[in-house]
C-alpha cells in the first residue's frame, strides 16, 4: 500500500501542488495577510508574516503526527504562490481522508486554480491512494465555499451544529460533504469538463 503521508508533488496545466515548507511562508504571507476568508477558518486572523509563519509551523507539525499532508499551490504562469491546501484526517485503515484548509489569494480566486487543485488532489486520492471516501467541510456561513464544493459533485451529508469553537469564541456549524470511490468517475468528468472551458 502507498504511504499516505509521503510528500508528493502533483503537476497540472495551471498549477503545481508541492509539499509545503517554511520556504513558502513569504509567498503565502504576500497573498494571505489581512484577507477576509480567515473569518471562516479555524486559525484566527493572519495580520503579519509572523502570523503566517506560526500557521505554517503548526500545519507542518501535523505532518509529523501523520494526520496531514499540506501543499503550497503554485500558479505556473506567474510562478507565484497562489494559496494552500492539504489532506487532513488521513485514515489509511479506513481508506479515507479529508481535503481542506484550502485558501487562495484574491488574484487566484474565480480562476481555474481551485478546480485544478481539486482535480489533482482527488485523482491522487482515488487513483493512487485508492480512497473509498474523501470528505470536505466548510463553515455553514460560507455559502461561496458550499457552492464550490457542490459544483464539483460532492454530496452534502449534513450539518454538525456547534461543531467547533473559533479563535474569537464563536461557535461554528460545519457543513460536511463527501465523494465516494463509486462517484469519482462522474466527478472526474465534471472537473475535466470545467477545466476544458
Amino acid at each position: 500500500m502507498t504511504n499516505w503521508i509521503t510528500p508528493v508533488t502533483l503537476q497540472g496545466k495551471y498549477i503545481r501542488l508541492e509539499p509545503m515548507t517554511e520556504a513558502h511562508i513569504a509567498g503565502l504571507a504576500e497573498i494571505g495577510i489581512g484577507q477576509s476568508f480567515w473569518d471562516f477558518m479555524l486559525y484566527g486572523d493572519m495580520n503579519s508574516e509572523a502570523d503566517m509563519r506560526n500557521w505554517v509551523l503548526d500545519i507542518l507539525s501535523r505532518v509529523e503526527k501523520g494526520t496531514d499532508l499540506p501543499f503550497a499551490v503554485i500558479h505556473l504562469a506567474s510562478g507565484r504562490v497562489a494559496g494552500a491546501t492539504r489532506y487532513l484526517n488521513i485514515m489509511p485503515k479506513d481508506r479515507g481522508l479529508e481535503i481542506g484548509g484550502t485558501w487562495y489569494g484574491t488574484d487566484f480566486q474565480r480562476t481555474p486554480v481551485n478546480t485544478e487543485c481539486k482535480y489533482l488532489l482527488l485523482t491522487h486520492a482515488f487513483e493512487t491512494l485508492k480512497c473509498i471516501r474523501v470528505q470536505l467541510k466548510t463553515d455553514a456561513r460560507n455559502e461561496r465555499s458550499q457552492k464550490a464544493i457542490e459544483r464539483i459533485g460532492a454530496k452534502k451529508e449534513g450539518v454538525l451544529r456547534n461543531h467547533m469553537i473559533l479563535p474569537d469564541g464563536r461557535y461554528r456549524d460545519s457543513v460536511f460533504y463527501s465523494i465516494l470511490d463509486t462517484e469519482w468517475g462522474e466527478v472526474k468528468k465534471n472537473l475535466e469538463t470545467a477545466l476544458s472551458r
